[in-house]
């Protein structure tokens, strides 16, 4: 039997350059604090994380240089675009979180944005280590002989 996607389930913005920059740890899902206007321009689908990075500052967590468009219908009380927001994670998450930042020496590197079955927009945070130029040549290569491959594997077949 195929499941059908939930409408209300939808991909906002995704960092595609985070796995090719990141050896990405491990991951998890923290909700965001927004303000309405903020909610509709994200339903309209204006919003990058690509350059964006999330932060444990005085025991909270926060989205920092996250853009989400202006919604235009909201001209009085609109939004700052790249406001630092606050993420919700819960106190084990938040202390996990910390302890691999200042110890670790890792990044909290936004993978995904979207909305949940519930409707509620959720972020995705990997916990990753950066790479070194190496990594990324040799990632790089990988995928270039894998597609490479298939190639071969098309034709000969």
């Amino acid at each position: 039997m195929v499941q059908k996607s939930d409408p209300n389930s939808k991909l906002i913005a995704e960092n595609r350059r985070a796995r090719f920059d990141y050896h990405i740890e491990s991951d998890l899902e923290a909700g965001i604090m927004l303000l309405g206007s903020e909610v509709k321009s994200l339903r309209q689908g204006g919003s990058n994380i690509g350059e964006s990075y999330a932060s444990v500052e005085g025991g909270e967590l926060w989205l920092i240089n996250g853009y989400i468009a202006p919604y235009i219908q909201a001209k009085t009380w609109g939004h700052e675009e790249r406001r630092r927001r606050k993420l919700l994670v819960s106190r084990k998450e938040l202390a996990r979180l910390w302890n691999a930042t200042q110890r670790e020496g890792m990044t909290l590197v936004p993978l995904r944005m979207y909305f949940n079955e519930r409707g509620m927009v959720k972020l995705k945070l990997g916990v990753a280590k950066g790479k070194k130029l190496a990594d990324k040549r040799e990632t790089s290569a990988k995928r270039d002989w894998d597609r490479q491959k298939a190639r071969l594997l098309k034709q000969g077949g």
